[in-house]
């Protein structure tokens, strides 16, 4: 936690809203139905304009889905099919289920608590938080609906999944439909239901949200360590131990349990799991639906402002300032830590130097990169395990990762390429700052890759000691041509491009918006892929390929990120 202490509970305490005939006022001056009801009058011309709206919306996403998921969803069912008719293969996935299950319910919750610093379950517009809440009305009138709406939303997804994990499970073979329906439902329904009810908690108390912060690193942890069990879970490698304490540790475990039973797994107390997961389902919702109205009006206010930023900038394709507002909303009170590095005594090293300190400052950017790197290097090396067009596919999506990997560690040269008068500071015209920007993320990255490169030479693989390394240097040129790629092109949107599938100016707009990564992971993959490096058998200059590749593609983009650069400070950014 960096040296940081846990504040007092007078710091995080707000002031509580004056409830209904307190000292303010009396129920006398209760105007809470009155202004309900004129609310609804006013608002029923926009309700119907909104509900032909999401209509309108949901038939365009269900012929995307139709016309476009049908084929996928056919071709991946069948080759799921395939991969689980061996026994080898559906044991494996068994010997898997109890630590996965338990992942994904960790995940859920973690995802909630991190969703409540920024936006949470209890969402209410601007316009009836600065209006409406300052009225004499009774807040719980006002709040409650928003928390009723969101967990009825939340619990519609889970069932939404559960339905889908018992398709899956019929498919597989694992479980017939019936018994496979039946039991994810608990969890669709409950888990769900949990997860709002810790939001609002989070939402709610400073001293939740405080908890959240400082425990994130670790519960990300737990994640990874889940994750590793179940692998190791599918190699036979399991103990009975430890699952039995996960099964019973929590909600997390009492949901996976009917889910066990009918895939044939070891889970005999299952009802009592289920009893267990739906009375303290029962209670938490009970006790988020009598606080909700608690929530102070500051929090409420903050969560409104960042919801209308984002929904505000999505809409104009500003995924950059959308990001910069959900991360200022979730690091709100974290205290950062104020790391330092000794002055360099050469200008040619304070670039590297402001960049070094910026990581230091940032701890889960490295974090957040590490992952990346360890996620890119597991599917590399399931890549190696296939041939033809899958290997290809995978080996694009190992490569992905690793973008999203050094792409975290280049957040200095984002924030001045944003406003490039931040850039004042430096000794060197904009172009060549931003160059000097590329080494640190390429270093970090390179070091990351090199540490994941490790397992694979002990295997035989002393190739990845060079091939994973030499990836970090193109991508973050890559993430700092993208830096300084300038304003959002919001007009390619609408060049009329007409096709007999429809406009295809959204392509248009998406293949600008994605030329660096399209240009970097393409690039890679093809030359990798093609190479043949991946085989066991390949000759030792299969490599000359990957290298000659990466160096030319790594100068491309650095002379690509100077010239945009300096284009971006003669426009004034």
């Amino acid at each position: 936690m960096s040296g940081t202490s846990l504040p007092d509970e007078d710091e995080l305490a707000d002031v509580a809203p004056v409830e209904p005939g307190g000292a303010e006022w009396t129920d006398e001056d209760d105007r809470t139905p009155e202004t309900l009801r004129w609310l609804r009058e006013r608002r029923q011309a926009y309700r119907r304009q909104r509900n032909r709206d999401l209509a309108v919306t949901g038939y365009t996403l269900l012929l995307f889905a139709v016309g476009y998921g049908s084929t996928l969803g056919y071709r991946f069912v069948q080759r799921l099919g395939h991969l689980t008719a061996r026994e080898e293969t559906a044991e494996a996935v068994r010997r898997a289920f109890p630590a996965a299950l338990v992942l994904l319910a960790c995940a859920l919750a973690v995802f909630a608590a991190r969703d409540a610093l920024w936006r949470g379950p209890v969402l209410v517009p601007r316009h009836e938080v600065s209006w409406l809440l300052s009225q004499p009305v009774r807040r719980e009138r006002v709040l409650r609906p928003a928390f009723r709406l969101t967990a009825a939303l939340m619990t519609a997804c889970g069932v939404l999944g559960a339905v889908g994990c018992g398709v899956l499970l019929r498919l597989t073979g694992l479980a017939e439909l019936g018994p496979a329906l039946g039991s994810s439902l608990p969890a669709g329904v409950c888990l769900p239901l949990l997860a709002a009810a810790l939001g609002l908690q989070v939402e709610r108390s400073g001293r939740w949200a405080w908890w959240v912060r400082a425990l994130t690193p670790y519960a990300v942890l737990v994640l990874l360590l889940l994750a590793g069990q179940a692998a190791l879970a599918a190699t036979g490698l399991r103990s009975a131990l430890l699952e039995t304490v996960e099964l019973w540790s929590g909600p997390w475990g009492w949901a996976a349990q009917p889910v066990l039973h009918a895939t044939g797994g070891r889970a005999e107390g299952w009802p009592w799991a289920v009893l267990l997961l739906c009375a303290g389902t029962a209670a938490a919702v009970v006790h988020a639906f009598a606080v909700a109205g608690t929530i102070p009006t500051r929090r409420l206010r903050a969560r409104a402002a960042t919801a209308a930023t984002v929904a505000s900038v999505l809409w104009s394709a500003e995924l950059r300032a959308a990001k910069l507002a959900i991360g200022e909303a979730l690091a709100d009170g974290a205290a950062r830590p104020r790391r330092r590095l000794p002055m360099p005594r050469s200008r040619r090293l304070v670039v590297v130097w402001r960049d070094t300190v910026a990581l230091l400052r940032a701890p889960g950017s490295v974090l957040s990169a590490a992952l990346w790197t360890a996620a890119a290097a597991g599917t590399v090396g399931l890549a190696a395990a296939l041939d033809g067009v899958a290997r290809i596919a995978v080996l694009a999506g190992a490569l992905t990762l690793g973008w999203f990997a050094v792409g975290r560690l280049a957040e200095t040269a984002r924030l001045e390429a944003d406003d490039v008068r931040r850039s004042s500071w430096s000794p060197y015209r904009l172009g060549a700052l931003m160059v000097r920007h590329t080494l640190v993320p390429a270093l970090v990255g390179g070091v990351f890759a090199l540490l994941a490169a490790v397992p694979f030479a002990l295997q035989g693989g002393e190739r990845a000691l060079l091939l994973m390394p030499l990836c970090a240097p193109p991508f973050a040129a890559a993430a700092v041509v993208a830096a300084v790629r300038g304003p959002v092109r919001t007009d390619l949107l609408s060049l009329g491009l007409v096709t007999p599938a429809g406009d295809a100016s959204v392509f248009v707009f998406l293949a600008w918006y994605a030329t660096p990564f399209l240009t970097t992971v393409g690039s890679l993959t093809a030359a990798v892929g093609l190479s043949g490096v991946l085989d066991s058998g390949a000759p030792a200059g299969a490599v000359l390929r990957p290298v000659s590749a990466a160096v030319g593609l790594t100068s491309a983009l650095l002379f690509a990120a100077a010239r945009r650069a300096r284009k971006l400070h003669r426009q004034g950014g």
